[in-house]
């Protein structure tokens, strides 16, 4: 089913966020996470696309199971490395196994400056564009509700956003935030720009304190103090952080659903114990606001 139609027809989605493995051997325990997830009964879950397409192959074949369990899944799709010989390779084999939603990503640049992107793409909007005139799928995008690093304003990055959604974008996810405000100000200049899609809001539970520099580093993300105190109170202890950072995604998310947010998007990180939790602390909330 296309995710376009689902949320046409739910006043709340609900989805988890999953990635393959960098080795084959570790391929199983993916799979089995996307089984746990699944008893949840998401609304759809999605599927990462490795940096330079180096688990593209795993990415199509998890979508395909996660197919066959009965799940609605959605398939990452970067191009900012890849030429448009690779990427239509990518979506016919997408065809061929009946998946029907993509999410379209340029993708980051290397930290390198010096490292060449050969890629045939510079910008996420021709991506949709190919994607759109290769098949009837549902494609998503992603966006940044405190701003994309790269693009110098806020301004500036909405009308990048505007002008991705314009080529044919159904729905957007975003990037993990930490203040809720940060969002509901977003999602304001986003109307005032015309942006009308539906925004599932990406919650990322961070569980220990080496995993959030690596967060912060990718998404720039404001930390408010709340959190700050939160992860300087427990950060050095593993099973306490977890807790405590289950407790702060809680928060997150029964405070955005009672805001009227349309999709709650979780960034999984392959622990379905995490979510888990999370989704037994919400779950009345979630069945009230569907």
């Amino acid at each position: 089913m296309k995710i376009s139609e689902i949320l046409q027809n739910r006043k709340l989605s609900v989805s988890f966020e999953i990635f393959p493995p960098k080795q084959d051997s570790a391929y199983d325990a993916v799979i089995g996470c996307a089984d746990a997830l699944a008893r949840y009964k998401p609304d759809f879950i999605s599927v990462t696309y490795g940096a330079g397409g180096g688990t593209s192959a795993n990415t199509v074949r998890i979508a395909s199971h996660i197919q066959e369990i009965g799940v609605t899944p959605l398939a990452h799709l970067t191009c900012l490395s890849s030429t448009k010989l690779e990427v239509r390779a990518i979506i016919d084999e997408l065809k061929i196994r009946g998946i029907e939603n993509v999410l379209a990503l340029r993708g980051d640049r290397p930290k390198d400056s010096s490292i060449a992107t050969p890629g045939d793409y510079a910008h996420a909007d021709d991506l949709v564009r190919d994607i759109k005139a290769a098949g009837d799928f549902c494609v998503g995008g992603a966006c940044y509700p405190e701003g994309h690093p790269e693009s110098g304003n806020k301004d500036r990055d909405l009308d990048n956003l505007k002008a991705k959604v314009d080529a044919g974008i159904s729905f957007l996810t975003t990037q993990m935030f930490f203040d809720n405000n940060m969002l509901y100000s977003f999602l304001y200049r986003a109307q005032a720009k015309g942006i009308t899609v539906p925004v599932l809001a990406g919650i990322m539970p961070v569980t220990n304190g080496a995993q959030l520099k690596r967060m912060v580093d990718l998404s720039n993300a404001y930390l408010p103090p709340k959190f700050l105190a939160l992860v300087d109170r427990f950060g050095d202890d593993n099973d306490a952080m977890k807790q405590a950072g289950i407790a702060y995604a809680t928060e997150q998310i029964i405070d955005l659903i009672t805001n009227g947010v349309r999709g709650i998007h979780i960034y999984a990180m392959n622990k379905p114990d995490v979510v888990a939790k999370i989704m037994d602390n919400v779950s009345d909330i979630v069945k009230v606001a569907r």
